[in-house]
């Protein structure tokens, strides 16, 4: 790889390159932008397996149109307006077949049966298994905002872009998307405030009660935790401090919570993606 690069690269320098015919400069924009990618399709999706390979969809066709990146935005806000196109337009993951709504989502945990984790052997420690129900539980309550909602929500909210840079993404005006937002976020923290008992202490639903269901219904695989392993740090240490402050906000705390996920390196997709950058096509697009 090009010694002359390194992570404090700018996009717009490397996409140059690599446009130029400069093959490292190309990975070294994929490595540097494929974890941003992984972790938003993880929290969009709530499956690590299905998140890997929307991150290698995505890769593709940012590498594929990336000849039609004008500059008239941020590398970041183009790529991220082609997760969107990408992500609400996909076919239905396994965890979207029947996305349940919040009323069927708070019943389903009323019906899973409280139970000790100490009356079960795992080879796990109980406060990881607890963690990762606890994780897999959140991220299933995206699930209940429908799609657009949901990034709009990882987008404003979660990864804390600005209105001007999530309308832009969202193809919206400011105004709607702030609209948008609000309403995603008291969907789901008003359900949270109802039901889930992390915050609201006076909520009866207690994520080491439910940690045993969680592994039975096969939501919590105690051998592979998949929120848990390649962890790069936290949402809220690698996020930009928010430009824009929304008003009225609802029940913040909440925020807290999912910016203490785990933020995750994405599975290496890098040789996959070697084998596309050696077709005839591409190497023509980038002179390779």
């Amino acid at each position: 790889m090009n010694s002359q690069l390194n992570e404090n690269t700018s996009d717009e320098v490397l996409i140059e390159k690599a446009l130029s015919g400069d093959k490292s400069a190309l990975e070294f924009l994929i490595i540097k932008n494929q974890d941003w990618i992984f972790n938003v399709a993880l929290t969009f999706v709530g499956d690590t397996n299905e998140a890997a390979d929307l991150t290698q969809e995505v890769l593709i066709k940012v590498i594929t149109k990336l000849e039609t990146f004008k500059q008239n935005s941020s590398f970041r806000t183009w790529m991220y307006r082609i997760i969107k196109n990408h992500f609400l337009n996909m076919k239905r993951g396994k965890h979207e077949i029947n996305p349940p709504t919040f009323e069927q989502f708070g019943h389903g945990l009323d019906q899973l049966p409280n139970e000790s984790l100490s009356d079960y052997s795992f080879e796990v420690e109980e406060k990881l298994l607890v963690k990762e129900a606890k994780i897999s539980c959140m991220k299933g309550m995206l699930l209940c905002l429908d799609r657009e909602q949901r990034l709009i929500y990882i987008i404003g909210e979660l990864f804390e872009f600005p209105d001007s840079v999530g309308s832009e993404i969202m193809e919206i005006s400011k105004e709607n998307f702030r609209v948008k937002l609000h309403r995603a976020k008291k969907q789901l923290y008003n359900f949270m405030n109802h039901k889930c008992g992390l915050l609201n202490k006076s909520n009866p639903c207690r994520c080491h009660r439910k940690t045993a269901g969680f592994i039975k219904i096969g939501y919590v695989d105690p051998v592979e935790l998949s929120f848990q392993k390649d962890v790069i740090s936290e949402i809220n240490e690698v996020i930009d401090k928010k430009v824009e402050a929304y008003s009225n906000e609802v029940l913040p705390d909440y925020l807290k919570l999912y910016q203490e996920h785990p933020f995750l390196k994405c599975p290496d997709k890098l040789e996959s993606i070697r084998k596309l950058l050696s077709t005839k096509s591409i190497k023509e697009t980038f002179n390779l």
